[in-house]
């Protein structure tokens, strides 16, 4: 791979390019200043992330930009994440599509609080990955990787995903939603397919990943599953 953070920068200015124009055609104008405002958030959280990355554990940082379908071994993944990224997109461009038409109006400080849920959620990872330097965006086991069973990992499984599927609720609420909150319903069973898949392929290829999951039962939700 090429240098980590210029290849993280690119990333971030063509995924706020997409974004922004996702948003703002679905929205069908310039005037949405939730639109804006999500924008300055997420490049906010995904900068702070890369800066974090490069100063404290550059290798995850790089383990963290092989994301995406390709970068799977095993069809299902590939399957999985193209779906993970769809629900993600959808979640976007439905959001602003219902601000457009005035479907499920959301009140300016709902908007608010909705950036507020999905900076927490994405804030909430720093937690992991402090805990977790081998918290790849795909499902892999790395030659000297050894099982995590602290930090969030002594409660729950897969605290990445725990964190991370607050963005459903956090990104339509940001942009004036709240039909399309209902796209969490499909995105939690993809989820669950992702993770339960992963932990098929660490029982098999990380030593010591079964002896973990009897010590810690719970996948996403603590004392529930």
């Amino acid at each position: 791979m090429k240098h980590p953070i210029r290849v993280a920068v690119i990333k971030l200015i063509w995924g706020q390019i997409v974004f922004a124009a996702l948003i703002f055609f679905a929205a069908g104008t310039w005037a949405y200043w939730q639109g804006w405002l999500f924008l300055a958030v997420f490049a906010a959280l995904n900068t702070s992330s890369i800066v974090y990355l490069a100063m404290r554990d550059k290798p995850l940082l790089e383990r963290r930009l092989a994301a995406g379908p390709s970068q799977e071994k095993e069809r299902p993944q590939r399957v999985i994440v193209s779906l993970i990224r769809l629900t993600f997109y959808a979640s976007i461009i439905l959001s602003a599509l219902d601000h457009r038409f005035d479907l499920s109006p959301v009140p300016g400080y709902v908007s608010v609080i909705g950036n507020v849920i999905t900076a927490l959620s994405f804030l909430a990872t720093y937690w992991v990955i402090k805990a977790n330097s081998w918290a790849a965006a795909n499902v892999s086991v790395a030659e000297d990787q050894r099982v995590i069973d602290t930090g969030p990992y002594a409660h729950l499984r897969h605290p990445m995903y725990a964190f991370s599927i607050w963005i459903y609720v956090g990104i339509p609420l940001a942009l004036g939603s709240w039909w399309t909150i209902a796209l969490i319903v499909l995105a939690i069973p993809v989820l669950i397919w992702r993770l339960l898949d992963e932990e098929r392929i660490l029982q098999l290829d990380l030593p010591g990943y079964a002896e973990y999951m009897t010590k810690v039962p719970y996948h996403l939700i603590p004392y529930v599953w």
